[in-house]
């Protein structure tokens, strides 16, 4: 039989894709390749890596065999041709907008989106001279709209934050096809566990690696996925920028996603249970998971979705901030912290952690209630979840 690990289920790529299976001194894990430069052995050697005719490293900054390996891995599990890992999920962003956009290009921009992405295409990339629409989540008729000949990319979360919308990705993919734009997917919340936008014609899928790929709360990384002729130019750009992953880190990303497969699994089974058993706690007015029937996307969500995370958004009936910030402070196993996606449950009130210096008028321009609780579910045992959230909504 021809194996291929890439076409093996999610869990098997995840320990075995992208990697050697002989390495090094037979070590069973990567070594870390903690060097800046790498040397050949003759001009010769040279030449045949110059002209490609040879894969390997030159410079730190362009490459790295750890890097190759954990690129290797996502793309197996996106199911993309290649992918490009950078320093951060935002570098990820910016690195990717930078190579495909210049001056007098536009871009759309459903408005529900993490507050950095927005800061930096509407403020930074404004200086010089991208103009940036932002129109209603999952309204397409005012996407289609706000498209002109400058419009030179879709961008979308699927789902949102804090929201946790869902976006329609075969409408979405149409969208740009039918007017010849380029679309972006930050899929960091569904993961390639639960959601493959390519496979519904998305052009580019981003994720932070911090989170759920990463998974346990020690590292800082991004990814891009899509095919490898879209991504060579973004690639080439990344070795100018040098929004490069040091090796300790990438090594711990390739760690981390060996138990990715497993650690969705139980992601998805506390982000449901605690969900609803919020959504039928009366101190809690309202809960945004995809996987309430109640949610306004539920039924996009169920159709594209394998799970739908451990992310849980919900406000508290009829209380002001500092009854809000009192529940937060009464849990005891969900740490106060800002990020989601690893291993220990965190919890935070969007006012304070990342809105606290926006204006009244913006925090309701983007949804952020003053009794707003975003709580990133980890893996620990759902009933003691609820048992610490019981206590706290009644404390």
């Amino acid at each position: 039989m021809d194996f291929s690990v890439r076409q093996a289920g999610l869990s098997t790529r995840c320990v075995h894709a992208g990697e050697r299976r002989q390495k090094a001194e037979g070590s069973i894990t990567a070594p870390v390749f903690n060097a800046s430069t790498y040397t050949f052995e003759s001009t010769e050697d040279l030449l045949r890596y110059v002209k490609g005719e040879e894969q390997r490293e030159e410079y730190g900054r362009y490459g790295n065999p750890n890097e190759r390996s954990v690129e290797a891995k996502i793309a197996a599990l996106e199911k993309a041709e290649d992918a490009i890992v950078y320093g951060s999920g935002m570098a990820a962003i910016v690195g990717l907008l930078m190579t495909k956009l210049s001056a007098g290009d536009e871009i759309v921009f459903f408005d529900q989106c993490y507050h950095r992405s927005r800061e930096f295409c509407a403020k930074h990339l404004a200086r010089f001279g991208v103009i940036t629409h932002q129109v209603t989540t999952g309204d397409f008729d005012a996407m289609e709209a706000a498209i002109n000949d400058k419009t030179k990319m879709l961008v979308s979360e699927s789902p949102t934050n804090p929201h946790l919308t869902v976006i329609d990705l075969e409408k979405f993919a149409a969208v740009g096809k039918a007017n010849e734009v380029e679309t972006l997917i930050d899929a960091t919340l569904a993961t390639p566990y639960n959601l493959s936008p390519l496979e519904y014609g998305i052009d580019y899928v981003l994720h932070s690696a911090t989170k759920y790929l990463g998974g346990h709360n020690d590292l800082i990384a991004g990814i891009i996925c899509g095919r490898k002729e879209s991504l060579d130019p973004i690639r080439s750009m990344r070795g100018i920028l040098g929004n490069i992953s040091a090796p300790n880190n990438l090594y711990l990303l390739e760690r981390g996603l060996k138990t990715f497969s497993l650690r969705m699994q139980r992601h998805n089974e506390n982000g449901q249970r605690v969900a609803e058993f919020l959504e039928s706690h009366p101190r809690v007015g309202r809960v945004f998971y995809p996987g309430l029937p109640s949610h306004p996307t539920h039924d996009i969500a169920a159709a594209q979705m394998k799970g739908f995370g451990g992310l849980i958004t919900f406000e508290i009936q009829d209380a002001d901030w500092q009854e809000t910030a009192r529940i937060v402070d009464a849990a005891q196993i969900p740490r106060i912290a800002a990020s989601l996606g690893g291993v220990e449950s965190l919890i935070e009130q969007p006012l304070v952690m990342s809105y606290y210096h926006c204006t009244p008028e913006d925090r309701k321009r983007f949804g952020i209630s003053d009794n707003m609780i975003r709580m990133s579910c980890g893996i620990e045992d759902a009933d003691d979840l609820i048992v610490d959230l019981e206590q706290a909504l009644t404390a």
